[in-house]
């Protein structure tokens, strides 16, 4: 059994279902005192679980993710538009490779660096050409 303080604070051998014991407040919770909030005013702060912290990490993570890899294609895309009037070019023929495509514009330089620039200048993703492609050379090609 149960003992229980009275109102007159006397322990006494149980209570009945429903009755008062010392220290219960005798007004409703929702009614306000003076200086204090009442529960409906003020709620409770916002609480999350672990898995609920788990999904917003990762939520922040994957939205960090394609912004920066939306940044990188913007500013790929940014540094490979050149302009390309005046330039010399040449129609890739069948069995030509950017290479020697290279090598031809270089002369006895380092044909490496003119592939890159013209991968960058057409925006190639790669030195993979096709016949019938017109490529733009550099026109201060370095080495000569």
């Amino acid at each position: 059994m149960e003992t229980v303080l009275s109102r007159q604070g006397n322990p006494s051998k149980g209570s009945l279902p429903g009755s008062r014991r010392w220290g219960d407040a005798e007004r409703p919770s929702h009614v306000a005192v003076e200086g204090r909030r009442t529960e409906r005013e003020n709620p409770p702060p916002l609480r999350l679980t672990r898995r609920g912290r788990i999904v917003l990490v990762i939520l922040i993570a994957i939205v960090s993710l394609a912004a920066l890899w939306l940044g990188t294609r913007a500013a790929v895309t940014a540094s490979t538009t050149r302009p390309v009037e005046g330039l010399p070019r040449v129609t890739v023929q069948e069995g030509d490779t950017l290479w020697e495509i290279a090598v031809s514009a270089v002369g006895a330089g380092d044909p490496g660096v003119v592939v890159r620039e013209i991968m960058d200048l057409n925006g190639l993703p790669d030195p993979l050409i096709r016949p019938g492609t017109t490529l733009y050379l550099p026109r201060d090609v370095p080495g000569q």
